[in-house]
């Protein structure tokens, strides 16, 4: 997987000074922040898996304080914005980017850690589903016990999707026939619960995105 090419869905925005912006993100960083605030997701170790333009973890940890969150991504250009989000903070709980393939079972310098929180935004849908498999073994492995994971994008539940997820899920696979909207009941909440990881809420998010949080027991 690490020599895949990522692709972006949409236009990503350069300033000129290396920092991207993606409009998905302008839309959805004010809800998912107020996800984190209901949830109680304000404080401790973070590791982003796939982090794109890392604008997340920017507005993130300038919305909470006690946030210390890790980049990471395969994609180099993704990397490179996350560089430039992270010099430009105003603060230092911004690191990485790190390189991690999130189908692979040794994550490298972050193994050993007991992580609070691992996110991974839009992620599921626009990657094999090897990825998600190793995202949820990743977080069985990682989580400090009673850590959460936290995803972010469109999903079908128990066999039923949103008519646009539908459509932008064979859009996808017409793309990339590995790539597609999962559903969360009969793809996910299985593999999550082999790795000790209990499905603690589903949040309805802008666009007919749900926000999903996992604790790992």
């Amino acid at each position: 997987m690490a020599d895949e090419k990522p692709v972006a869905l949409e236009p990503r925005e350069d300033r000129g000074d290396g920092r991207r912006y993606a409009p998905s993100t302008a839309r959805n960083r004010e809800p998912v922040r107020d996800v984190f605030a209901a949830q109680g997701l304000t404080s401790g170790l973070v590791l982003e898996i796939a982090s794109g333009t890392g604008e997340h973890g920017a507005f993130l940890t300038d919305a909470f304080p006690e946030l210390h969150w890790t980049y990471s991504d395969i994609d180099p250009a993704g990397r490179a914005s996350q560089e430039a989000w992270r010099d430009a903070a105003r603060h230092d709980r911004l690191s990485g980017p790190l390189v991690i393939d999130a189908s692979s079972d040794d994550w490298g310098e972050v193994e050993g850690k007991a992580w609070d929180l691992i996110v991974s935004v839009n992620m599921v849908h626009i990657s094999p589903f090897a990825a998600t498999e190793g995202l949820l073994r990743g977080a069985g492995r990682l989580l400090r016990p009673g850590g959460h994971l936290f995803l972010y994008g469109p999903y079908a539940r128990n066999g039923d999707i949103a008519p646009s997820n539908a459509a932008f899920s064979e859009n996808l696979q017409s793309r990339d026939p590995a790539w597609g909207v999962r559903d969360l009941d009969l793809d996910l909440v299985p593999l999550a619960s082999r790795e000790g990881l209990r499905l603690k809420t589903v949040i309805q998010m802008p666009s007919n995105n749900l926000s999903v949080l996992f604790r790992r027991s």
